[in-house]
């Protein structure tokens, strides 16, 4: 039951992130950016990694969604998310926000390795 309701936080979570408020500014985009892609700018990163990392975030919150009913995709998609949450955090840490810009990356990464190790068992 929990690791059901981790993976619809979750799995919703990064929709409404990376389709729903891609544009928008939040309290929680890295250094000053106003957007997804200023966030990747603000790290230095690679204006392709902003899709790569985008595709995967959409890909595995669908298929936290759809292991509601199958439930092979679970820990793969949480895998991948912990280790995409694992770089977000580092992210933050590198162009030195407060904790408080990364506590949603680091929520989530919390949840994504409870999920792995739900699915698990």
């Amino acid at each position: 039951m929990i690791g059901s309701v981790l993976q619809v936080i979750v799995g919703l979570g990064l929709l409404n992130v990376w389709l729903l408020r891609r544009e928008s500014a939040t309290a929680y985009r890295g250094g000053d950016a106003k957007n997804l892609k200023e966030e990747f700018a603000t790290y230095g990163l690679p204006a392709p990694m902003f899709y790569v990392v985008g595709g995967l975030k959409i890909a595995c919150g669908a298929l936290l969604l759809v292991g509601l009913a199958f439930a092979p995709v679970v820990l793969p998609a949480a895998a991948v998310v912990a280790v995409l949450m694992l770089g977000a955090v580092a992210m933050h840490l590198k162009v030195g926000d407060p904790v408080s810009k990364y506590v949603p990356a680091a929520l989530m990464l919390a949840m994504s390795v409870a999920i792995c190790v739900i699915s698990r068992v």
